[in-house]
């Protein structure tokens, strides 16, 4: 069984974005440091644009093979005329709205999202499963999601889309590493508590 990480960016105070979703405000601390952490251990989480822009068209994907975003987050990709932004993973996206996909590579999941996410997880691959967001899906997904990487950003946004958009539950995860920027970002890892 393959592990489903959810791999998100967030402020200090836990939003992955404005009340909108907008978390551009995060992209100032993408300084040399810290793309250069990212391009090294999470390449496979680069859009395809950005993977050309640094160098990496052709790196080889280290942690996922998949990704799983919701409409919110595809539709920044769609507005910028881009049908898929991760054209180096199977796309799938969890959209009840969107209709046909628009992108040979890119599924749409209009029903059952966690049965979906369990027939993936039982694949054969030695890659995971990278879910990208939004809030809505991963509180969806919940139950499914066996491995948190939470890059938090040195920001307080006060109010915003929370990084589980749920009802209350607690959930244990346990603590594997912390790695710490000189601008301020930390990533923490966490596995699920079995």
């Amino acid at each position: 069984m393959r592990k489903l990480t959810y791999y998100v960016a967030c402020s200090i105070d836990g939003f992955i974005g404005d009340p909108q979703g907008d978390a551009s405000s995060m992209f100032a601390f993408l300084d040399e440091e810290f793309l250069g952490h990212l391009a090294s251990t999470y390449p496979d989480t680069i859009p395809a644009q950005g993977r050309e822009a640094m160098g990496l068209k052709d790196a080889e994907n280290l942690n996922f093979d998949s990704v799983i975003q919701g409409r919110g987050s595809y539709q920044l990709a769609l507005d910028a005329g881009i049908t898929s932004p991760y054209g180096h993973l199977r796309e799938f996206v969890a959209s009840r709205t969107l209709g046909a996909s628009p992108d040979p590579n890119v599924e749409v999941i209009d029903g059952d999202l966690v049965a979906r996410v369990r027939r993936l997880k039982a694949e054969d691959s030695k890659l995971g499963i990278w879910l990208c967001g939004g809030s809505r899906i991963a509180g969806e997904l919940l139950d499914e999601i066996d491995e948190l990487v939470i890059k938090t950003y040195p920001q307080v946004y006060g109010t915003g889309m929370p990084m589980f958009g749920a009802d209350f539950s607690v959930t244990d995860f346990s603590l594997e590493s912390v790695r710490t920027f000189a601008n301020g970002v930390l990533v923490r890892t966490y596995a699920r508590k079995r």
